[in-house]
């Protein structure tokens, strides 16, 4: 599969058949999230790869709420994705470019983690919805924050048609 067909493939999937996912497809996600770039070298991100099936129930249930992300009650992984504190380096840019460096990163390493499961046949769905306070306390994180959750497992859907602005909407050449 070549790039262009990598990214048809990915979405967020929202049904997961009840299979589990291996544990080696697994780190090649996490290896892709390892390798992603990000500002200067800071990597500031921890992922946490839930696969203990009470508590992916407990923090999936974290997840669901209001409406939202009740697929994740029954999915058979869920990484959280813990940001880290930047290097100095990073850290003094942030500031001084007034850009929040560390997010940015993590939206990066967060989307290489996609992608790679994408090529494996995996599906995925980053969620920012959920109850930090109780992740956190379900997974035993203290003074860090946690913006962003991936469910992960076998997809039990059809790939959807991505509906899209068009080229002209989302870009431009020279000008805004």
């Amino acid at each position: 599969m070549d790039f262009s067909e990598l990214v048809q493939k990915r979405q967020s999937d929202r049904k997961y058949a009840s299979r589990p996912v291996e544990r080696d497809l697994v780190v090649k996600c996490l290896e892709a999230a390892r390798l992603a770039p990000s500002a200067c070298n800071s990597q500031p991100w921890k992922f946490v790869v839930v696969d203990d099936r009470e508590l992916v129930r407990k923090v999936g249930e974290a997840a669901a709420g209001m409406g939202m992300n009740g697929f994740a009650r029954e999915v058979p992984v869920i990484v959280a994705v813990v940001l880290e504190k930047m290097n100095l380096t990073a850290r003094i840019g942030s500031v001084i470019k007034d850009k929040e460096y560390s997010l940015l990163d993590v939206g990066i390493a967060v989307e290489h983690f996609c992608l790679q499961a994408a090529e494996l046949g995996l599906g995925t769905c980053i969620m920012g919805w959920f109850n930090e306070k109780k992740v956190k306390e379900l997974l035993g994180i203290r003074g860090k924050r946690v913006p962003l959750l991936v469910s992960l497992g076998y997809p039990a859907g059809e790939n959807r048609k991505k509906i899209r602005k068009s080229m002209d909407e989302m870009s431009s050449w020279n000008k805004y």
